[in-house]
């Protein structure tokens, strides 16, 4: 079985957390729903799911939602028999089928159409689907992970969402995990230079602070985007600044960045000396306890807070 660790590049408490979630996940059957930000990694954490399951021998197959136009979307999920439209000169079996013994992916399912909704509804209820043209349905034995980076509740059939947010699992943005960065870039560095061809000896500190300061809003697959290209157009044994010329350009010192990575130390450092007592970092913060928490759970840090255990009666 592998170890999901090993797929996945960091150091921060979120990450760990994120990792308690697979392991947790992949030790059951239930459907999962998975949010976050476009680019945090949401089908690599489908993909350990699965890996890590008892359902890892199986296939894994991934279907973008999105991607698919309406009219074949139905076709390509449940598959035809010979004749069944036009163009159908021999039975196919649909998306739902391949996955037998193993997991469907639905990426961007926000995107799934209003019609096809219910049809995904009754094979989450029933375990079965009718390939079109067929008159008998086929049991399925698979998984279902979905994905999205929308909110669901809005424009969306709300017994099919609680069908399908049987585990919520949500991928931090990279903001929210700044430990990674550099590993996460010294990692592309690595990767890329080997297909380049180039000798790379790393990221200099220059460089390395122009990752660390920039907000990354397209999240790991923009951080990925900005490495290889510079891997790619560079030609020093370094990434240097200069390779990095789009990101240095970038707005990233703007009021509101700044304002927020400085509530971020201001809490983390508090947190810290109040060994991750709530009431304790709140004083020292001067702020109410209530509004503390709001900006932590806002931030994505309410790992911080280690509420002190009551005093034992004697």
């Amino acid at each position: 079985m592998t170890k999901i660790e090993d797929m996945f590049i960091g150091e921060s408490p979120q990450l760990d957390d994120l990792l308690r979630q697979i392991r947790k996940a992949a030790a059951t059957d239930s459907t999962v729903l998975i949010t976050g930000e476009t680019g945090t990694g949401k089908e690599l954490v489908a993909q350990a799911i699965h890996a890590a399951s008892r359902r890892a021998p199986g296939p894994f197959i991934a279907v973008n939602c999105a991607a698919l136009p309406e009219t074949l979307l139905e076709s390509e999920m449940f598959g035809y028999e010979k004749g069944a439209f036009t163009g159908a000169v021999e039975r196919r079996p649909g998306e739902f089928e391949r996955a037998a013994g193993g997991t469907l992916f639905l990426d961007e399912i926000g995107e799934l159409p209003l019609a096809m909704q219910p049809k995904l509804l009754r094979v989450l209820q029933e375990r079965e689907a009718r390939r079109l043209g067929g008159s008998r349905p086929v049991k399925l034995d698979i998984r279902i992970i979905a994905a999205t980076n929308r909110n669901l509740r809005a424009g969306f059939r709300s017994d099919l969402y609680y069908r399908l947010n049987v585990i919520s699992i949500r991928t931090p943005a990279l903001r929210d995990r700044p430990e990674d960065i550099l590993p996460l870039a010294r990692h592309f560095a690595s990767v890329f230079s080997c297909q380049a061809g180039r000798t790379l000896h790393g990221i200099s500190p220059d460089a390395e602070f122009l990752l660390k300061r920039y907000n990354w809003p397209g999240n790991i697959r923009e951080l990925q985007n900005v490495i290889e290209r510079a891997v790619v157009m560079g030609s020093g044994e370094w990434i240097g600044r200069q390779d990095l010329a789009d990101l240095a350009a970038g707005d990233f010192l703007n009021y509101n960045v700044e304002l927020e990575g400085a509530k971020r130390g201001a809490i983390r450092r508090a947190y810290a000396v109040a060994d991750g007592d709530p009431q304790t970092a709140s004083a020292l913060l001067g702020l109410n306890p209530n509004y503390l928490y709001e900006l932590t759970k806002k931030f994505n840090m309410l790992h911080l807070r280690q509420p002190r255990p009551s005093p034992k009666s004697e």
